[in-house]
């Protein structure tokens, strides 16, 4: 299997690479501080795990173009979820196999001490009835796979002959039947599996294991209800529910899903069977999909997610490149069970020189004024008063926005907005506003106290460094800026 560093994108000029490699290593869109691979397109993030003092991020990858298709697991490992080494192709479909069609999303549990491969794979249906995945373009059956490593830097699989999970229970027409997440309860497995029923609603099936091949299902874990939207892709309408991550925190159990083009949570009570949730919410309201979580070297629990593009499939296409990786992001409950994230800590070993503006300062404007951002490369931390609207923009020097985040708690629920994307601050509005801001290239994180968060995708490229101005410096409390440092030399193994 070759390195992901030494695929190219469908229709570039195979005889001249370092053409090539020289346009993605100086593509100003593509960031310098998330992991994605050197070219072609990426998605859902599948099995990160820490293991023998290293972490490693599986992905959805297309080895051979900047477009979604012929899903392999691609592979990086890291010592610290920063700083990545790009590995050779993890699993790949198998000629003829059960996955021929795709090695589609799934996780990585160690049983025992052996590391181990669960994932949906897919191929042409032998009969109408087979089909489990419809989405208006494609047709395909779902099934179940397992691989193992017994290499301690995890770069070879071996498949199981046959599939884990071979159709969905009897008795059931689902909307589809994938993403497997994986956990050991007691001493058995169990699975939670991304399904739905046409017209009611996204679902999760839970099934149980004494090994991880002999499989037993056993009931819906949750049932949605039908948002009464209509369409040929069950995801979009949300009755189907993709990405199922389900895992305790604190003295709750939490269950991430993927569906309608964003990811939900709910918190509540699990009783082995059957999950209640007490809570809702939505992880992130912009860019952002297809999560996964893990338990890093302490114990916490971090997730990922999938940055999509924004832009037509063309220019992505053309540019030899598709799809990012979230930064890290540690999650805990409150008291109440909300959701909170924050970006990890690790992040901040890329940190360069503070600078510092607070508003109580006389000379706070001057300050601010002379402020840059430089190589579209930053953390922005910002904190203002409540009960106050207040705008921050980043520009050019000659005055082109660059981005725009603004919040105005006079809307019901108080509305933070990036650009055009809207989402609604859950905490109360005698809490300050605290914002912390990542900038690099064609991304935006945004998190907003802990309890919102807002992925943008910007595909413009400034004339020199962003100046930052706000509406109103007297609404500003504090203000923050670090340069961040790019993950490697060029572009191509960030």
């Amino acid at each position: 299997m070759a390195a992901a560093a030494t695929m190219l994108p469908a229709g570039s000029r195979a005889s001249d690479p370092t053409d090539l490699r020289t346009r993605l290593a100086h593509d100003p869109l593509r960031p310098q501080y998330h992991l994605m691979p050197a070219a072609n397109w990426m998605n859902d993030p599948n099995g990160p795990i820490f293991y023998k003092g290293r972490y490693h991020m599986f992905f959805q990858y297309n080895p051979n173009a900047s477009v979604w298709g012929d899903m392999h697991w691609a592979h990086s490992s890291s010592p610290d979820m920063i700083h990545w080494q790009q590995q050779p192709v993890a699993i790949a479909p198998t000629p003829n196999g059960w996955d021929r069609d795709g090695v589609f999303s799934g996780c990585v549990v160690l049983d025992g001490a052996t590391p181990t491969a669960i994932y949906t794979g897919v191929l042409p249906p032998d009969t109408p009835a087979d089909a489990t995945l419809k989405d208006g373009q494609h047709t395909w059956r779902e099934m179940q796979c397992l691989a193992t490593s017994h290499d301690a830097d995890l770069r070879t699989w071996q498949k199981l002959p046959a599939p884990i999970i071979a159709r969905p229970p009897a008795g059931l027409t689902v909307t589809g039947f994938r993403d497997p997440c994986v956990w050991r309860e007691g001493n058995e497995w169990r699975m939670a599996l991304g399904s739905g029923f046409a017209g009611k609603g996204g679902a999760i099936l839970l099934y149980s294991s004494p090994d991880l091949r002999q499989w037993t299902y056993l009931n819906p874990l949750v049932e949605g209800h039908s948002a009464g939207q209509t369409g040929t892709n069950p995801v979009d309408t949300g009755d189907m529910w993709e990405c199922p991550d389900f895992f305790p925190l604190g003295d709750r159990h939490v269950l991430l899903i993927s569906t309608m083009g964003k990811v939900f949570w709910r918190s509540g009570h699990y009783d082995g069977k059957h999950f209640t949730a007490a809570k809702e919410g939505v992880v992130d309201y912009g860019a952002y999909y297809a999560e996964r979580s893990m338990l890093d070297r302490d114990g916490k629990r971090v997730l990922w997610g999938w940055i999509p593009e924004r832009r037509p499939e063309a220019k992505h296409r053309a540019a030899g490149w598709a799809g990012v990786m979230s930064l890290p992001r540690v999650l805990s409950l409150d008291a109440g069970g909300q959701l909170e994230m924050v970006a990890a800590a690790t992040v901040q070993m890329l940190r360069g020189k503070r600078s510092s503006v607070r508003g109580s300062e006389a000379d706070a404007k001057k300050k601010l004024d002379a402020l840059r951002i430089h190589n579209l490369a930053a953390e922005l931390h910002v904190e203002c008063a409540p009960d106050r609207p207040f705008t921050l923009e980043l520009k050019s020097d000659s005055g082109a926005r660059f981005a725009e985040v603004a919040y105005d708690p006079a809307v019901t629920g108080s509305e933070l907005r990036i650009n055009n994307t809207r989402a609604t601050v859950t905490t109360p509005r005698t809490e300050a506003l605290h914002l912390q801001l990542f900038v690099d290239a064609s991304v935006i994180e945004v998190f907003a106290n802990r309890t919102t968060s807002i992925t943008e995708r910007i595909y413009t490229t400034p004339q020199g460094a962003l100046r930052i101005s706000i509406s109103d410096v007297s609404s500003l409390r504090a203000l923050d800026l670090w340069p961040i440092s790019p993950i490697s030399k060029d572009r191509l193994t960030s």
